[in-house]
């Protein structure tokens, strides 16, 4: 990049600035979250990525230095969107990871809503198979993701994708095989969640602590830090 284009050293500090508010806006939100999925972190998250990659553009062009973090899940999480511009229909696809960590808890529960329910099938606290068979027949997904503890599972990774098609598939078109009609270039937006992510923002956190926010371009020097994805949540 020539002279005349490089942005201002005011720029670049201005462009600092706002990763400090968007780190502060975000931390606010977490704190103020109200469940697991809560939007108001989502945007704090986007809003405190959009800064980074802000800052670490005009840092680079002006000083030809980087940060030691970058937020995951940016362009390279999926294909350039091919999809239309104005879709007719849409797909939600999501997959939730649970670790059966209280097989007699999980039991216990399946096993209440077989008493409770005259046409469950017999034996539902038999086996895990069984129990999951009645639980998930009995709950929404939903519902099992914000009561998961109760039923003796643990979180694993999540993603949500919203995809969009040209027209409403036909009643009974993809049963068969749901999932194989996914097309990372159709998708209009994912959110994932995962144990990683919050490894790598603690890393990240640590290090930010070490060198101090008293001057964000400090940080740059701090290159041996873990990178930094997201979602889908």
């Amino acid at each position: 990049m020539s002279d005349a284009a490089q942005p201002t050293a005011a720029e670049v500090r201005a462009a600092a600035e706002a990763v400090k508010a968007a780190l502060d806006r975000h931390l606010a939100a977490v704190e103020r979250r109200s469940g697991e999925d809560d939007p108001a972190v989502y945007e704090a998250f986007n809003e405190l990525a959009a800064a980074a990659e802000e800052y670490d553009e005009l840092l680079y062009d002006r000083y030809d230095e980087v940060t030691p973090f970058e937020i995951p899940g940016g362009e390279d999480a999926l294909p350039p969107y091919t999809g239309p511009e104005e879709p007719n229909a849409l797909s939600v696809l999501i997959r939730r990871d649970y670790a059966v960590v209280e097989p007699q808890r999980l039991l216990a529960q399946a096993g209440r809503v077989a008493d409770l329910d005259a046409d469950a099938e017999t034996g539902a606290g038999s086996s895990v198979h069984t129990a999951l068979g009645v639980l998930f027949g009995e709950f929404e997904p939903d519902e099992i993701a914000s009561r998961h503890k109760e039923f003796g599972l643990e979180e694993g990774d999540s993603t949500l994708w919203v995809t969009a098609s040209d027209d409403p598939p036909e009643p009974g078109e993809w049963l068969e095989s749901p999932f194989d009609q996914a097309d990372p270039q159709r998708v209009v937006c994912r959110f994932d969640v995962s144990a990683v992510f919050d490894d790598d923002l603690d890393d990240v956190t640590d290090d930010l602590d070490e060198v101090g926010l008293e001057d964000v371009t400090d940080v740059a020097d701090a290159t041996d830090v873990e990178t930094l994805e997201e979602a889908d949540r």
